[in-house]
């Protein structure tokens, strides 16, 4: 009996009278024959709608199973066999197939006993006996491991928990053994059910640093994708008590605690994605409830008096991940909405705490702009205009409470949350800033005495002079006054900032290099003195920031781009400070290289255009001479001596919320601007530049990711993937790369990802069950229909690698398509290069499937020619895949070697059997060989 397959019934066309039902099953049996398991799925379920019959409807679901587990959705398997077994309880393929999905699942009790039911009703079957003996060792292994394991997690807590103990490597070992043992869910569950949580409980309330570590670090093990264990976990140690970990002064501590509660905040999100229902499969309380709560407790740390900075820090990075939705087609954002309305006012409060001098909330140099991102995140979460007014509103009455009646110390603390604002959702800020007496406000104090006054305002002014609707009155009243503070002040912290926003406003036109809002030469001097700046190590690294977003809008200019890479010292500074902990610089530096590396979209403008334009007395923008290609390339050169990829990869391994999807989009930019030259790709590839593209190509905006994939391609195609991602790094590349195979990409990023996927495919087995997993080959397929010469070509030559695995074999050998076809016809195009894929994978084919060497003659009239001509070719690697595929059909078949032997073809390996040793006179001579063996030609007088 088999038990993998779907269907009951051999395939074939419906009889007359056939019921809908009926068709549609056997359509998706055909469909899963051929790998289409999403196509087989929607028929099977098309089929359940259609009023089946008890028995049938027990079929489909059962079908439906299979598909499920091919496509590796266990708990969907689960569910679908279930329905089965409720329609006939006797049904042993389902409880066979619900066997395999419950193993899968982790539940091997459960499964057991659908193993052993099957075999009562088959004793005779083999593969249930054998299904049945590796679950039983599986069990008895696991049964083993548990009871070696009690001992060992009694004795580890009594060791960690033995005032005597203290600070022993016996303890310390004690504490990384827990660790460890916890990462393993079979360990993970001993230490829950050996009172684990309580005794971690304990450990916490040492107020021992070490002893606090491994106890989050366990409790990370426990609570890891368990939704029941997680719930349990909050119930002993109380919310409020695992959220005010989060504010203590150590930072490994305050870090552990964040990694806790983020795997926490994943095991109750799963748990409403799935309807209550964990992996372990218990029913539990509410977790949309639970989760509520949690980040209730987290908007409570935001505003307490006594948590630390880099708490709060890590407070609000969690609230970035954790509450807006990932996606846009997620129709529900009602977390967004119940935390503006519960905890915009907390947020607001932090994004406009002064971390100089210190107020009553500690804060650190990077909470502001955590506190913008998250700002950002919520407003761009809002799905209509009366959820936004909300939004507005909100903000609004924020920032007047503090404006009105509260003096000065009032107007600083609304100033710098409209600053928080325009850094954030800028149109929330805009709409600040049009508040009564804010801008002038904000005028009035840059003349203030008082520097912490002066920096909230010129701040302030910084931010809004790039905001639409404001510049045209920031040019008029700010630049005389921004010059005026630059000039006069005596604190750097001050003209530095000034210059920063002389810097914003004298980029305004772009990299239009006939739009100069400065007279000559006075954006070479701001940019020196910025690089000045930059390369004092005297001043703070808060303050220096600003010389880099002075640099960043400065380096539209292609005379500041061409001076900057020349300065070693200021690209050695810049890079130090990407590495250093003052992470709101990552935006700045990014711009920067982007400027450089001139990787921003610019379309090169229609000449006929640009002639109507001038006509009409329009401005037309202007390229700078210093912006042409061989500049470009002098610069990225310059820049990868300097070690840019090296600060890059730092860049993008930071956990910060400062690392947002924008600025990994720049970051995206730059890399596909660094491995444009091919000689250049070694040099990134050593510097950890592949390792860094991965996490750009899987997370971020559409563009960002795009580019990243396309740089990861290039990266793919000329170097030994082996060794630009070592290990299990090479697998991850296979996504990014099928991505760039969408229509939506371009032609160019079509024919790289095809390339590359090439070399993948040709490396190992489960590298091309990989490419076949992310559904690349119906994609690959519609691009050997592609009119362009390279993609076709391209796509060509990836099928044929992709040949070696049985799947894509299948996919040739199911009747009723065309893909042998195409191949035969391919291999007599004009086209040398798609020639030689095409025979490949013909060669390939023929050689692992015989029996498509019968259905060549069927496919084409032509087939002889096309035989002919390879064999004729003058090109050895031509001649040989000829030879081979005319073996392989000499070796299938008697019938078609005659009809072989009776053409042309015989006269032409009779020529090729007489040359010189090579494998194309071995393959003409085992044909001629064949061919006698079967009689129908004779060896001459010479035995030749």
């Amino acid at each position: 009996m088999t038990v993998s397959g779907p269907g009951t019934q051999s395939p074939g066309p419906s009889p007359p009278g056939c019921s809908p039902v009926e068709q549609l099953r056997k359509e998706g049996n055909e469909l899963f024959k051929c790998g289409d398991y999403e196509g087989a799925l929607t028929a099977y379920t098309q089929a359940l709608g259609l009023g089946a019959t008890p028995q049938d409807q027990a079929i489909l679901h059962r079908n439906r199973a299979a598909c499920h587990l091919k496509l590796e959705n266990y708990d969907k398997a689960e569910t679908e066999a279930s329905k089965a077994i409720e329609k006939d309880g006797g049904d042993v393929k389902a409880l066979y197939r619900r066997s395999q999905a419950l193993e899968k699942l982790g539940h091997l009790d459960q499964a057991v006993l659908d193993l052993q039911r099957c075999v009562s009703l088959e004793p005779k079957n083999k593969v249930f006996q054998e299904a049945l003996r590796n679950i039983g060792s599986q069990i008895q292994e696991k049964v083993r491991y548990m009871s070696s394991t009690d001992a060992k997690v009694e004795q580890m807590f009594q060791i960690l928990l033995d005032p005597e103990e203290k600070g022993t490597e016996k303890k310390q070992k004690a504490s990384q053994n827990l660790v460890v043992l916890a990462r393993e869910d079979a360990g993970a569950e001993k230490i829950f059910r050996s009172n684990g949580v309580q005794l971690l409980q304990r450990l916490l309330d040492t107020g021992e640093t070490d002893l606090m570590l491994a106890a989050l670090r366990t409790l990370v093990g426990i609570c890891s994708e368990h939704q029941s264990r997680t719930v349990a976990t909050l119930s002993v140690l109380g919310t409020r008590r695992v959220v005010s970990i989060l504010g203590v002064e150590h930072q490994a501590v305050s870090l552990a605690a964040c990694h806790l509660l983020q795997v926490m905040f994943d095991a109750l999100k799963e748990g409403v994605k799935k309807g209550f229902r964990g992996k372990e499969g218990a029913i539990i309380v509410d977790p949309a409830r639970e989760l509520k709560v949690l980040i209730s407790n987290l908007l409570e740390l935001l505003t307490e008096v006594g948590v630390s900075g880099q708490g709060r820090d890590n407070a609000l990075t969690l609230l970035i991940k954790v509450v807006p939705r990932k996606s846009p087609k997620d129709p529900s954002n009602s977390l967004t909405l119940w935390v503006i309305d519960q905890g915009l006012k907390k947020i607001l409060e932090v994004g406009g705490s002064l971390q100089d001098p210190p107020g009553e909330l500690t804060v650190t140099a990077n909470s502001r702009m955590s506190a913008s991102i998250l700002l950002s995140k919520l407003f761009d979460d809002l799905k209509c205009d009366a959820e936004r007014e909300n939004f507005h509103r909100l903000c609004e009455n924020y920032i007047k409470s503090w404006f009105e009646g509260q003096g000065l110390a009032g107007k600083l603390r609304a100033i710098q949350t409209v600053s928080c604002l325009l850094q954030g959702p800028c149109d929330a800020g805009n709409r600040a800033l049009e508040l009564s007496g804010v801008m002038e406000s904000v005028i009035a104090l840059c003349a203030s005495e008082q520097e912490e006054e002066q920096l909230v305002a010129v701040e302030a002014l910084i931010h809004a002079a790039g905001k639409a609707k404001r510049a045209s009155f920031i040019t008029a009243n700010g630049v005389s006054l921004l010059k005026d503070l630059y000039k006069r002040s005596e604190k750097d912290s001050i003209r530095i900032r000034a210059l920063v926003g002389l810097c914003k406003l004298g980029s305004a036109g772009g990299t239009d290099f006939s739009m100069k809002q400065f007279a000559e030469g006075s954006t070479l001097k701001l940019a020196k003195q910025c690089r000045k700046w930059l390369c004092n190590d005297q001043i703070n690294a808060g303050t220096r920031r600003w010389a880099v977003e002075g640099l960043a809008y400065l380096t539209f200019d292609a005379d500041v781009k061409e001076e900057f890479v020349e300065d070693g010292a200021a690209l050695k500074a810049l890079f130090q400070l990407s590495r250093s902990e003052e992470r709101s610089v990552l935006f700045a530096v990014s711009s920067a290289l982007v400027n450089c590396t001139n990787s921003y979209d610019y379309e090169e403008p229609d000449p006929k255009m640009v002639e109507l334009a001038k006509y009409a007395k329009q401005h037309v923008p202007e390229q700078h001479p210093k912006d042409r290609p061989s500049f470009v390339r002098a610069r990225v050169k310059k820049l990868l001596a300097a070690g840019v990829v090296s600060a890059m990869t730092c860049m993008v391994k930071s956990e910060s919320p400062v690392l947002t999807n924008s600025c990994r989009e720049l970051l995206s930019r730059v890399f596909l601007a660094l491995v444009e030259e091919v000689e250049d790709r070694g040099t990134v590839v050593a510097q950890g530049g592949g390792k860094a593209l991965l996490p750009l190509a899987l997370e971020g905006t559409d563009v960002g990711q795009t580019k990243a994939a396309q740089a990861l391609a290039k990266l793919t195609i000329t170097s030994n993937p082996e060794m630009t991602f070592p290990g299990e790094r090479i697998y991850e590349v296979v996504r990014p790369l099928v991505s760039l195979l969408h229509l939506s990409c371009s032609g160019l990023q079509n024919f790289e990802a095809l390339m590359a996927l090439t070399n993948l495919a040709g490396i190992s087995e489960r590298l091309r069950q990989k490419i076949l997993k992310e559904k690349a080959v119906p994609m690959i397929e519609g691009y050997m229909f592609e009119e362009h010469d390279m993609i076709r070509r391209a796509a060509t030559e990836c099928m044929c690698n992709l040949a070696m695995s049985k799947e894509v074999q299948d996919l040739f050998e199911a009747q009723g398509n065309d893909r042998l076809k195409l191949l035969v016809l391919y291999s007599g195009e004009d086209d040398e290069l798609l020639r030689r894929a095409a025979a490949g994978g013909l060669a390939m084919l023929t050689s692992m499937r015989p029996s498509l060497c019968s259905r060549i003659p069927q496919v084409t009239t032509h087939w002889l020619e096309i035989l002919q001509a390879l064999l004729l070719s003058p090109n050895q690697e031509l001649q040989h895949r000829g030879a081979v595929v005319v073996l392989n059909m000499v070796e299938a078949s008697r019938d078609i070697t005659s009809t072989l032997m009776e053409s042309e073809v015989l006269e032409i390996l009779s020529v090729l059997a007489k040359g010189e040793e090579s494998p194309v006179t071995r393959a003409a001579t085992a044909c001629l060989g064949k061919a006698m063996e079967y009689g129908l030609i004779q060896p001459n007088q010479d035995r030749e």
